[in-house]
């Protein structure tokens, strides 16, 4: 059974599409909001207010089913404060009712209540998945949020070609082959790779450069491919390089090793000491490739280990990979949750979120026993559509790992603190700089890139206290066409009034829905709504200027703008910086603040470069005629082969552009008229 049903009401119910039902014996139940335009902007949680919510929650109690489903509890300006999950829907909502029994958490957001919204579902399990999707695509308020949801990058080994591949993948698992992962990081994938590639030789080349190659690559070279390509090494023994290969990461490494060593054993008996050579670096780098993978217990065969730790109203969760007995890394996840939250509680929202598009193993042990573990159990057991076991180990070798999981959660928890606190003394460095009355929450910081104007891109990034905030980073292509090429002002300004006549725009709407329009969320969350505190501008005077224009052209207030020029002769230390009201200065030459500034204005820089680059390339590979309506590839293909490049038939004549083959007369008017101005 696949919960295509729940993943399409999950999507309708957040807006994202219209289509899509509930699956057999599913129903969907969605009630009116009640007392809609009775209430009026919710700002705090004293007394009258914690009775307001009470009165709307109570209001929806006569008409809720005893049956299992999910809840949202909205407020006034439309934002979902929460998603909930239960068993019975009536019995689960009937405890807000009595706010004073609950965490102040729970309080405030019974406060900020103004409407609920409800989906009844066939069982328990259903709603447990429907609420992690729900949470995963809303990010409510006062819920425990999954920051990082990267998907996890993959070893493949290609079954669609003669001599199958040794590749890094990720994404859907849609191509030919045997899988290996996941993998904790591009990194531990990486560096796999890169001693799997001399232990069994296999090539890492595209099918399209493996049949166009007439001689051996580099690769071979080095001996870290067998050249299958230029035949190098017999079919047959290719296929047994790839059936080593894939019994070694099945987690016959010991089997695989012990066939390696008779070989180059009896290859030295035969005085065939160069093939024994190579047989030993093959096997040094099997030896390599288990020493990196740390840790390999005995009992662990294929498993997901969740450790967490807790301190100070933080929570690290270390998460461990065992597939075939080996183990393929670990990632640190820093959950974001109210300082109330218990680890058990956090795990149990974790782990639901973390499998809602992953493929969970057979095994799934956590440090903390959880209250509803039993349900998590069956629920990816139906989403696997076959047994997996969620274990609390208790003792033995399991429990022995566990501990040092649990380890490794507590000092990457107080290695985060320690950065967060030095991040925090760095904030109030630059607030001291600049004359802020308090430490920055959200720094952005503008950069562009081009070539001669060419392949124009504006870029921002975000900085926070808990340092540069990816998820929010934007490039812009410069879109205006009367922009002179190369006008670093014209792109600055363009950049600058996009980026904040959104901001405007979209404080505006929340304005109109019940929010102050100087009300700012934290540093982290998701979306362009948050004003910056502090705008850096890698410039001097002039886009310094620029950026006051435009602020003040669209009445931004409370945004303070500070530009940093690169000293003379582009020297590190010496930068000047332009601000309101002061001169332009210099920071103490090697001060903490100074090398902050410096790294996210070169981090703005490399990202802008990079999405320049991007661009760039993309350009490369496009073509003028793909513009104009009607150029298929045949015609295109023709075009090309005639003229021989695409700027050629740029410049072609009309009778050129007629005399190619496929090209009728209006086809080549048409394409003669594209390329020149006729007024």
């Amino acid at each position: 059974m696949r919960f295509s049903h729940w993943e399409k009401l999950a999507r309708r119910d957040s807006g994202e599409t219209d289509e899509g039902t509930l699956g057999p014996g599913s129903a969907s139940n969605y009630l009116p909001h009640p007392m809609s335009d009775s209430h009026d902007q919710i700002a705090g949680d004293g007394p009258g207010l914690i009775a307001s919510g009470v009165a709307v929650i109570s209001d929806y109690l006569t008409r809720l089913p005893n049956a299992p489903g999910v809840y949202r509890m909205i407020a006034a300006n439309g934002d979902v404060l929460y998603v909930g999950k239960a068993a019975n829907l009536k019995k689960r909502v009937v405890a807000y009712t009595k706010p004073f029994d609950q965490p102040a958490r729970i309080a405030r957001m019974i406060a900020n209540t103004a409407s609920m919204e409800f989906v009844q579902t066939a069982s328990e399990v259903e709603a447990l998945l429907l609420e992690a999707n729900l949470i995963k695509r809303l990010k409510p308020r006062y819920n425990v949020h999954l920051r990082d949801d990267k998907s996890f990058p993959y070893i493949l080994v290609t079954g669609d070609h003669a001599a199958p591949q040794l590749i890094k993948h990720r994404g859907a698992k849609n191509r030919k082959g045997e899988y290996f992962g996941p993998f904790a990081s591009a990194y531990s994938v990486n560096r796999t790779l890169n001693t799997l590639q001399r232990a069994f030789l296999l090539r890492s080349c595209t099918d399209s450069v493996f049949e166009s190659r007439t001689r051996p690559c580099l690769l071979h070279q080095i001996k870290r491919c067998a050249a299958p390509c230029v035949g190098k090494v017999p079919p047959d023994d290719y296929q047994h390089l790839v059936d080593q290969a894939v019994a070694f990461l099945r987690g016959k490494s010991q089997d695989v090793k012990e066939e390696l060593t008779r070989d180059m054993e009896a290859s030295a008996e035969a005085l065939d000491f160069e093939k024994a050579a190579r047989l030993r670096d093959r096997i040094r780098a099997l030896a390599h490739v288990q020493l990196q993978q740390g840790i390999n217990p005995q009992t662990i065969d294929e498993a997901d280990l969740f450790a967490a730790y807790q301190d100070g109203g933080h929570t690290c969760i270390q998460v461990f990979f065992f597939r075939s007995g080996q183990n393929w890394g670990n990632r640190a996840y820093f959950p974001k949750h109210d300082r109330g939250v218990e680890v058990p509680e956090i795990l149990d929202s974790f782990l639901a979120q973390f499998y809602d598009e992953r493929e969970p193993p057979k095994l799934v042990i956590i440090s903390h026993d959880m209250p509803e573990r039993a349900l998590l159990e069956e629920a990816l057991s139906v989403k696997a559509e076959r047994r997996v076991e969620v274990l609390v180990p208790q003792r033995g070798e399991k429990r022995e790992v566990m501990a040092q999981a649990v380890m490794n959660a507590r000092e990457s928890l107080a290695r985060r603190m320690a950065e967060s606190a030095t991040q925090l003394q760095l904030l109030d460095g630059v607030a001291a700089a600049f004359g802020l009355d308090d430490a920055p929450r959200r720094i952005e910081v503008y950069d562009n890139s081009h070539i001669s104007g060419t392949n124009a891109v504006g870029a921002m990034i975000v900085a926070g206290p808990e340092g540069f905030i990816k998820g929010q980073y934007r490039k812009f292509n410069i879109k205006n066409a009367d922009l002179t090429p190369g006008d670093d002002y014209a792109m600055m300004r363009e950049v600058l009034t996009r980026r904040f006549k959104r901001l405007v725009k979209e404080q505006e709407a929340q304005a109109e829905g019940g929010v102050a329009f100087d009300e700012r969320g934290d540093a982290d969350d998701s979306d362009d709504v948050s004003a910056p505190d502090l705008i850096l501008i890698d410039g001097g005077q002039g886009q310094f200027a620029v950026a006051s224009e435009v602020l003040q052209a669209l009445d931004v207030k409370g945004v303070k703008i500070v530009s940093i020029a690169k000293g003379p002769d582009r020297d590190a230390g010496r930068e000047r910086f332009f601000m309101t009201g002061r001169e332009p200065f210099h920071l103490e030459f090697k001060s903490p603040v100074l090398f902050y500034l410096q790294r996210l204005r070169d981090e703005a820089h490399r990202f802008a470069i990079g999405s320049h680059r991007a661009k760039r390339a993309q350009t490369i590979t496009s073509s003028p005629l793909d513009e104009i309506e009607g150029i298929g590839p045949t015609r295109k293909r023709a075009l090309l082969n005639h003229f021989g490049s695409g700027r050629a038939v740029t410049k072609a004549g009309l009778s050129d552009l007629e005399s190619v083959k496929g090209i009728s007369k209006a086809m080549a008017r048409k394409i003669y008229d594209h390329f020149h101005d006729k007024s």
